[in-house]
């Protein structure tokens, strides 16, 4: 089954990792929704501040792994 979801690997102490993950737990969400609400707030900051990023550098064709 083929999703529009990108995937990357994340590097970081177990330390760090094991209090995201208490920090995600409390907010109700699993580490990776608790990342992804992060991203999503640190990108509306940026565009609040500065300026909206241009649609040339998120939107592109999804890959095709065939």
């Amino acid at each position: 089954m083929k999703d529009d979801k990108a995937r990357f690997t994340l590097r970081t102490s177990y330390e760090l990792l094991d209090k995201f993950g208490y920090v995600a737990d409390f907010y109700g969400r699993n580490k990776n929704k608790e990342l992804e609400y992060m991203m999503k707030k640190r990108v509306a900051d940026y565009e609040k501040r500065y300026e909206k990023i241009p649609e040339e550098v998120y939107k592109h064709e999804p890959k095709n792994e065939d």
